[in-house]
């Protein structure tokens, strides 16, 4: 996003907390100033309790919640139900238009999070397009959606917590569109699909008498994440924000270079991607995985999560049973029934796992197609 800086320090642990794993996390997050510098300070100390929060493991979908607090401007805050209970700013630096902001973050990671009493979920995402290529005719940027998808794919691989991205799929996919979704998710073995329009690139010029004009350029998306199973949009946003376009009017810009990336038009394109993981995060993560059962042999069987998912050896699975049909309106409607039945993982591959069943004579009503769960007692 921006050049980062983190000292990955954990200062201490807290000695009067009432939690062993709480603690303390010095950390300076950076921004540039665009609009004004209330609005670079709110996003550099954002910046700095993300990267707090990913060092400490706890669960990132907590921004979420206390970012519109982050925008009154004071030294201390302090929250309540939430991993993250006290933010302290220490310092904070202007220089050549960029805020360093150090801050303090007090966060306590807990056990029962969504993330981690679930797998992982998979999600494939569609190429997101450029809804009016005039829009790109400004530095020459037309595969600028091209490389906004693999930057939002890597930051799904790298930071999300809930999610497993299982590729760019080349085909197009459309919430208007539910049966294609559903053979693509078929065929991939995803539980989820990303798609996305680029709806806004358009530039305008702020005139200036005595420096020279600026051109600020903006950047509107479309997202809707499509469930796998019934072509059902489950969730929509719009994401839209404003950046300083630096380049030159008549050059060409190549939004595959890192002097595109570094400028402050591809940090905020980098920061609105960060947006969409945190969004899905917390509006995803505490749903359901739904691996399947997709190869049966007697007492032993597969489904199609692995270790990317976060399947181990020996974690032990629930089996619902899949009694889907389709109504009288040919509308399909999914039905599960929990089983009495306990599933073993006995080997584990990089996208399924190997399982046995207990209690053995039940083993035979497994079918191609039920679903498994975590264990919970």
């Amino acid at each position: 996003m921006r050049k980062k800086i983190l000292k990955p320090l954990v200062a201490c642990i807290a000695l009067s907390a009432p939690s062993a794993n709480a603690a303390w996390y010095e950390v300076t997050g950076v921004s540039t100033i665009l609009e004004n510098k209330d609005q670079a300070r709110e996003r550099a100390l954002e910046d700095a309790i993300y990267q707090a929060i990913k060092f400490s493991g706890a669960d990132i979908a907590g921004l979420t919640a206390i970012r519109p607090y982050l925008k009154e401007t004071r030294n201390d805050y302090q929250f309540s139900g939430n991993e993250i209970r006290h933010v302290q700013v220490l310092k904070s630096k202007q220089s050549d238009g960029v805020i360093k902001l150090t801050a303090r973050v007090d966060i306590y990671p807990t056990a029962n999070a969504c993330h981690k009493n679930q797998y992982k979920k998979g999600l494939v995402m569609g190429r997101f397009d450029i809804v009016s290529p005039d829009h790109a005719a400004l530095g020459g940027i037309f595969r600028f959606g091209d490389d906004f998808t693999v930057l939002l794919q890597r930051q799904f691989e790298t930071q999300a917590q809930s999610f497993v991205v299982q590729g760019i799929t080349p085909h197009a996919i459309s919430p208007t569109q539910p049966d294609v979704a559903t053979m693509i998710a078929e065929d991939t073995g995803a539980q989820y699909l990303l798609v996305g329009n680029i709806t806004d690139m358009s530039a305008t010029i702020d005139t200036k008498v005595l420096r020279k004009d600026k051109t600020n350029r903006q950047l509107a998306l479309s997202v809707d994440v499509i469930d796998g199973k019934s072509g059902d949009v489950i969730y929509q946003n719009l994401y839209r924000d404003i950046a300083e376009w630096p380049f030159e009017r008549h050059s060409k810009v190549d939004t595959k270079t890192a002097r595109f990336w570094t400028s402050a038009y591809g940090e905020m394109a980098q920061r609105m991607s960060r947006n969409v993981l945190l969004d899905l995060e917390t509006h995803l993560a505490c749903r359901a995985t739904t691996p399947e059962v997709v190869q049966i042999n007697g007492q032993r069987g597969q489904i199609n999560a692995g270790r990317i998912h976060g399947v181990k050896y020996g974690d032990e699975l629930s089996l619902w049973h899949n009694a889907s049909f389709t109504d009288q309106y040919g509308t399909h409607r999914t039905q599960l029934k929990k089983s009495d039945m306990l599933l073993t993982v006995t080997r584990v591959y990089e996208n399924s796992s190997e399982i046995s069943i207990a209690p053995v004579e039940l083993g035979s009503s497994v079918q191609i197609g039920d679903m498994v769960t975590k264990h919970t007692q």
